[in-house]
């Protein structure tokens, strides 16, 4: 189990536990929210699993984890448009195409740990795209995921499968 908790005094920034382990997370600029909607900036209160690990296989070697894997191409992106059927879905587009694109020039998106949010059922503006990251040098908030360090990304997923609970909130 993993569990995201806000930081007393800052609701952009909380801990995550997991076992053993106690690292510094961002959240989203709107804090946790019980009631989580497309473009509030907030992070999503509740009971998730992950679901697949994205990552860049051109920076990185396959990280060691339980989760179902895929390396990160150019043509893969995210469905953020509610009125889209394919909304809150992965997506593969034309390199002119604009979008939340999977592979970054920055770091955030090296891994990426798709999670079960708004899923089944997908409701449109229930919010989409939200991850476990990487986070800015500064631990800048997220637009509603939940970031972390390099080094704590790659000793989590050592542990992280199907059936990790991970719960904000």
């Amino acid at each position: 189990m993993i569990r995201i908790r806000t930081s007393a005094g800052n609701s952009r920034k909380a801990w995550l536990t997991a076992a053993g382990l106690t690292i510094p997370v961002a959240v989203g600029r709107g804090g946790i929210r019980p009631n989580k909607h497309e473009g509030d900036g907030g992070t999503p209160r509740g009971t998730f699993h992950p679901r697949k690990l994205w990552w860049r296989a051109d920076r990185f070697p396959r990280p060691c984890t339980f989760l179902v894997t895929r390396a990160i191409t150019l043509a893969d992106a995210w469905c953020e448009d509610p009125s889209d059927r394919h909304y809150n879905r992965p997506i593969r587009v034309a390199h002119d195409h604009k979008g939340d694109r999977l592979q970054r020039k920055d770091h955030l998106y090296d891994f990426i740990v798709e999670i079960d949010h708004n899923t089944a059922p997908r409701i449109a503006g229930r919010g989409s795209a939200v991850f476990l990251h990487l986070a800015r040098e500064n631990f800048g908030p997220t637009a509603g995921c939940v970031a972390m360090t390099r080094r704590a990304m790659l000793r989590l997923l050592k542990n992280l499968g199907p059936d990790t609970r991970i719960m904000i909130g």
